[in-house]
């Protein structure tokens, strides 16, 4: 690690990397398991729409993870 003018430790590029990585692993965790849930709703319920609204958040949450990816990549290149 590389020490910055205020005395405080930097991270490298591919520490960064790694931490990113992790966390936006969990984004897409999340996202999928939201989705599971609303599907699980939708078909062990009468109704489809019990679901619906969890599948909709999922994919939200995926898209969120969509762009944090595109963003954090445009900035590095």
């Amino acid at each position: 690690m590389a020490k910055s003018i205020s005395g405080k430790k930097r991270m490298t590029e591919e520490q960064e990397f790694q931490i990113m990585k992790l966390v936006l692993d969990k984004f897409l965790w999340l996202g999928f398991i939201i989705m599971g849930w609303g599907m699980y709703q939708s078909l062990s319920q009468s109704s489809i729409m019990a679901g619906i609204w969890y599948m909709i958040s999922g994919a939200v949450v995926l898209l969120l993870f969509l762009i944090i990816i595109v963003k954090e990549y445009e900035i590095v290149k």
